[in-house]
């Protein structure tokens, strides 16, 4: 027997079998058991998701002579006749290559004829938002009242192109974008029955990549077959792929907390021998820090899409960065990917973009501040955010040099501590601030520890 791709071969075949669109397949199922069928349905949503799928299940439900609870049976000759393309009661037409009014009206006659063996005559149009303006009003009329054995039923991926003339007549369906889940679930049942070997990250990598669709996770399931014969891992798949490698991003939020400002050039340099696209660096940087501001938000994983594995990792920072901080990251990296488009020379962009970055320092608010006195621990027992336990301290072994990272100072040999002067502080006695006066005083502690000049 000659091969069959993935998508064709696990297309589903019953309403129980549709991955991911639960509230369609339960709609339809109840309308076919209670009698409530339309004249007319619409199915919309992005690609892959299961439309065309649905609406050929639907159309074998119809007219099978032994419906079970909604579901067609598969067994019976309307059903047989329909999955050999031998159905002369089912009418499957594309919309872009019978787009015409010469096409409509050769429709509009054959809804006229009553079914040769089903109970109803049912037309598919697939991808219906390709027709002519003047093919969607030859088929007004006829769509709003056809005879009694007529019913159509359209598929398309680009609803806002449907007249709103069109979409009144129908009952329309909106599908949803395959969770990631839900996508890694199907996989495994194909990998499991076809005796492949993959594991969870790989699984990850190729659900992601698919964006939310089915049939596009399954063909990358063939290719990474292809590829990687019956056992497959994450770096056959990030290599077949091309992905970029998600330690990258850990590597950058680590250099933040480090102060470790190579990290910048050997990344960038990275990215560059991989042939990887600097935009797609730049959102996957996005949706890393987006990852580890909801893991604090929420002190699990619960809205990060991942592996188990990276979730873990994602875990160790909920100590390491403020709300206020991953906020302005995620600002100054939305703003480099706008720079990164209309860049000449992307690779220097992205070291400098790197360095800015790895260089933020972190903030307090004026209200930290304030409880950090009353609490005994500012300026020197403030509490200071705790790095994952992975993050290795950098040691300056070079003879007669420290480190001083809380006070951002580096004291050597050729100048000691008295050298330093305090900073300069503005007088800020005219500003019209609203203050108490518990909270005055405690702004002058801070002031006055700088060296500055009280405010009143």
């Amino acid at each position: 027997m000659n091969y069959v791709v993935t998508a064709r071969k696990w297309r589903p075949q019953i309403f129980e079998e549709v991955v991911g669109q639960e509230h369609i397949s339960k709609t339809v199922k109840n309308a076919i058991i209670n009698n409530r069928i339309a004249h007319a349905y619409l199915f919309a949503g992005p690609r892959g998701v299961g439309k065309t799928t649905t609406a050929r299940i639907l159309a074998k439900a119809l007219n099978c002579k032994n419906n079970i609870d909604g579901e067609p049976c598969n067994k019976c000759d309307t059903c047989n006749s329909f999955n050999s393309s031998q159905s002369l009661d089912i009418i499957e037409i594309d919309g872009a290559s019978n787009r015409r009014i010469e096409e409509i009206r050769s429709l509009r006659e054959a809804v006229k004829y009553a079914p040769t063996t089903g109970t109803y005559k049912i037309f598919i149009i697939d991808e219906v938002h390709m027709l002519t303006t003047e093919s969607f009003n030859a088929l007004l009329k006829t769509l709003e009242e056809p005879p009694e054995h007529a019913i159509f039923i359209f598929a398309t991926t680009d609803v806002h192109k449907v007249p709103l003339t069109i979409i009144s007549r129908c009952q329309r369906f909106d599908f949803r974008r395959i969770e990631l889940d839900a996508i890694k679930n199907q996989l495994t049942k194909i990998a499991n029955s076809d005796s492949i070997s993959i594991d969870d990250q790989a699984l990850t990598f190729i659900a992601k990549k698919a964006d939310g669709a089915l049939r596009d996770a399954q063909s990358l399931f063939d290719q990474v077959v292809s590829f990687g014969g019956k056992d497959i891992d994450a770096t056959v798949v990030s290599k077949m792929l091309n992905l970029i490698d998600e330690d990258i991003y850990f590597k950058i939020s680590d250099a933040i907390l480090n102060k470790h400002y190579v990290e910048a050039y050997e990344i960038s340099k990275s990215i560059y021998d991989n042939g990887w696209n600097y935009i797609d660096f730049i959102n996957g940087l996005l949706e890393h820090f987006r990852n580890i501001l909801t893991t604090i938000l929420m002190k699990d994983t619960s809205f990060v899409e991942s592996s188990q594995q990276v979730k873990k990792m994602y875990l160790e920072y909920i100590d390491a960065f403020s709300e206020s901080d991953l906020l302005r990251i995620l600002k100054y990296l939305n703003k480099v990917e706008k720079e990164l488009k209309a860049s000449q020379n992307q690779k220097l962009l992205m070291e400098i973009s790197l360095s800015h970055l790895i260089g933020l320092e972190s903030t307090t608010t004026i209200t930290e501040l304030i409880k950090n006195i009353q609490n005994g621990k500012f300026p020197e027992n403030a509490e200071k955010k705790k790095c994952p336990q992975r993050i290795q301290s950098i040691n300056n072994t070079e003879t007669g040099s420290i480190e001083r990272r809380e006070e951002k100072i580096i004291i050597t040999e050729e100048k000691k501590t008295s050298d330093f002067e305090k900073p300069e502080v503005r007088n800020i006695s005219n500003v019209d601030v609203n203050i108490s006066t518990e909270e005055s005083s405690l702004i002058n502690a801070i002031i006055n520890e700088l060296g500055g000049r009280e405010f009143k």
